[in-house]
């Protein structure tokens, strides 16, 4: 008898996040990178060109759910470390250094990603896309309310 799969809850999305992470993050140390660090350097490489410190905060912040303070030491720790470098009174652009290092992680962590989702058919992808994308949105608006913030 075949196990019956599991109804979608926040324990198998939980695993499935971890899982998948604990892959990235096992290719990002090798490069001395953190989850936190791949995240902000990620957004600053898909950018044309330099972006504002404060907008780049904002997407960490909502991309990780951390407060403003830690995303902005996230951004330091990769000046710091030359990935990105300040660009005028209030930007950030990424380096070459951290165009490079952000290319070669994303390359070795693209045939294990692969690897991941061969053999998922393209509709069952298209719907865990949009009910996750759903959860996101609800998951997000219920963490605004308990935060106080207003409505986006």
């Amino acid at each position: 008898m075949t196990p019956t799969a599991p109804l979608l809850d926040p324990r198998v999305i939980a695993l499935a996040h971890y899982a998948a992470r604990a892959v990235l993050e096992s290719v990002l140390t090798r490069h001395g990178v953190t989850f936190q660090q791949s995240v902000t350097l990620r957004l600053a490489a898909v950018a044309d060109g330099p972006v504002g410190r404060e907008q780049l905060v904002d997407g960490v912040t909502g991309a990780l759910k951390i407060d403003a303070a830690e995303a902005h030491g996230v951004l330091d720790e990769l000046i710091a470390a030359r990935s990105l470098a300040p660009d005028g009174a209030s930007g950030v652009r990424i380096t070459d250094a951290g165009r490079e290092l952000y290319a070669t992680a994303s390359g070795e962590a693209a045939p294990l990603t692969a690897r991941i989702y061969d053999g998922i058919p393209a509709e069952d992808l298209a719907v865990a896309g949009r009910v996750l994308t759903l959860i996101t949105r609800r998951a997000d608006a219920e963490l605004a309310a308990l935060r106080g913030e207003p409505d986006r």
